[in-house]
Order: C-alpha cells, then sequence, then structure tokens
C-alpha cells in the first residue's frame, strides 16, 4: 500500500472484519506489501482479541492516532463525531481520516470543519449482520460487496488513492456517491427494512402464543431476520439519519395504504395488478443484482 501505518477506532463486527481482510491480504500480497495496524477499542475482551491481530492495542485514542498515516474510525456514528472533534488537538499535524459509519451528511459535515492538515472523506461497506462484535467479524466481509465513498472539502487525490487501494485490498467494489444522496438511500434499502422487519417481530410477538413459531417458516424467517440486529446500533443509526428514514417509513405507508384500500374494497383486478408490478419491480431488481 502507499501507506505503512494505520490506527482502526472500534474493533466491532466492520473494524474487526477490515483488519482481518488486510491481515489477510498482507499475507497474500507481495512482500513489499508491509503495514503497522494500531487497534483503539474501550471493551477489554475485545483488545484481548486484538493481540494476535494488531501491531498495537489500546484503549486510549490519544495513544492510537500517534505516528500513524490513515486514521479509520469504526464506530458508532456519534463516536465518530466526537473522535472528529478531537483529532484536531490529539495530532495538530494533521493525517489521513476515514471513517466507516452508517449515516455520512453529519460525518461528512464535520469532517469539513477539520483543520486543513488532515486529508478525510466518508466511507461505508455496504455489508453487514445481524449481529455485533468482533467475533462476529469475517475476513470475507466485504468481498464483491459495494464499498461507498463520500468526498469532503478535505478528500484529496491522495488520500481518494488509497481509500480505492484498501478497497481492492479487501475485495470490494468501490462506488463515490455524495453524502446526503447515500443517506437517503440507505435509509430506503437499510434502515427501513430494520423497521419493517421490527414491526413485524412485534406484530407476531402480541400473538402470545407459542404454537406460531413451529408454524413460521422461510418467508417470516427472511423478513423478520433483521430484526434481530443490536438495538444500540440501531438507535444510533436511526437517530442520526432520523430525516431520511421518516421520508421512506412515509413513502412505504404510502404503499402499504394503497393495498390496504384494494383489500377492503375486495378489488381483485386491482390488487392483482398492484402484485403483478410488484413482482416485475424485484424481477428488475434482482436482474440488476445479478
Amino acid at each position: 500500500m502507499k501507506i505503512k501505518r494505520i490506527c482502526i477506532v472500534g474493533l466491532g463486527l466492520i473494524g474487526g472484519s477490515l483488519a482481518l481482510a488486510l491481515r489477510l491480504a498482507q499475507r497474500t500480497a507481495n512482500p513489499h506489501f508491509s503495514l503497522h495496524i494500531t487497534i483503539v477499542d474501550t471493551n477489554p475482551e475485545t483488545r484481548a482479541a486484538a493481540e494476535r491481530l494488531a501491531d498495537v492495542v489500546t484503549d486510549d485514542l490519544a495513544v492510537g492516532v500517534q505516528d500513524v498515516e490513515l486514521v479509520i474510525l469504526a464506530t458508532p456514528v456519534r463516536i465518530i463525531l466526537s473522535c472528529l472533534q478531537q483529532l484536531p488537538a490529539l495530532r495538530p499535524d494533521g493525517c489521513m481520516v476515514m471513517d466507516l459509519g452508517s449515516s455520512k451528511a453529519n460525518i461528512c459535515q464535520q469532517m469539513d470543519l477539520l483543520p486543513n492538515t488532515f486529508a478525510a472523506i466518508g466511507a461505508h461497506p455496504m455489508a453487514g449482520k445481524e449481529t455485533a462484535g468482533f467475533g462476529a467479524a469475517t475476513v470475507d466481509m466485504f468481498r464483491k460487496q459495494t464499498f461507498i465513498l463520500c468526498r469532503t472539502r478535505r478528500t484529496t487525490p491522495e488520500l481518494e488513492a488509497v481509500g480505492l487501494e484498501l478497497i481492492e485490498h479487501v475485495g470490494a467494489n468501490p462506488l463515490f456517491i455524495p453524502p446526503a444522496l447515500h443517506d437517503e438511500m440507505v435509509a430506503l434499502i437499510s434502515h427501513l427494512p430494520y423497521l419493517v422487519a421490527a414491526s413485524l417481530m412485534r406484530t407476531a410477538d402480541d400473538i402470545e402464543d407459542d404454537r406460531l413459531w413451529p408454524v413460521s417458516a422461510s418467508g417470516f424467517r427472511d423478513t423478520s431476520r433483521v430484526s434481530g440486529t443490536d438495538p444500540k446500533m440501531m438507535l444510533d443509526i436511526l437517530m442520526t439519519n432520523r430525516e431520511m428514514v421518516l421520508k421512506q417509513v412515509a413513502a412505504y405507508q404510502t404503499w402499504l395504504t394503497a393495498v390496504t384500500a384494494l383489500l377492503e374494497a375486495k378489488d381483485e383486478d386491482g390488487l392483482f395488478a398492484w402484485l403483478a408490478e410488484t413482482q416485475q419491480a424485484h424481477r428488475n431488481y434482482r436482474n440488476h443484482k445479478e
């Protein structure tokens, strides 16, 4: 890589998967790929597990960001914002900064305020699980997945090159998107599905009849899966992308109201047309993904 020393702040599912993928790339790449990794994490169990993975492990942000070329912030969004506010005092000489947060507009705005000794870019790998923590991290988490990059006023050509090289090393596909558009899109394809799944789970739980679970099959399992996501993580996501999530919830409710009206009216022709159009939309989605 063009850089030799990085610090990953937060060794959860995403930060941990990134560290694992970079270590694998280092082992399988040419001998000139040498990477010194510092890990910052407040969880003592995570730090103990990271000893085999990192060159330096600490719970002190000030210690972790010293003498590194790139700081990667892989914590919940509100902690990322706090770290960005602290960095100018911790690294007055500046460095490169990338984040991996689930919303981008507020983070990129904070990056814009960094002194010009810093180079900063927003990022978001579109991969994850409903389970959280370093124990759920995998070396192939990002392979063949989209890895979004969001430019800021502090983004430089050198940092872009570093970001693209990092994405290549973990096997992902880069995509540049403006921060506001990113937040609108992920509200639709990630944050709204969580709320839908969570509402379905709460509806089923209201039945209070354990016979419901043997009756449930793959349809319920697949639709409700993300409702098992860590609530602390989802709270941070929903509150930091609140406006865009509310916009998509309103759009979803419009469609739910429309199909409800067709059912109430016993409009078989209209309902069939609605279902057929939905099936075609799903085919279009699958064709694009394949």
